[in-house]
């Protein structure tokens, strides 16, 4: 086996992969908060 040194795994991947979901949960939060509001003015 290679001898295991820190940090020097190429992780650009991952990173891709984290930011995707990051902006994708920040659309759906953002969805889900306008939501709330139009069915709070619509039954106001």
């Amino acid at each position: 086996m290679a001898k295991h040194e820190h940090g020097k795994m190429d992780i650009e991947v991952q990173e891709k992969t984290f930011a995707g979901f990051v902006r994708a949960s920040a659309y759906v939060a953002g969805a889900a908060i306008l939501l709330i509001v139009f069915i709070g003015l619509v039954n106001g």
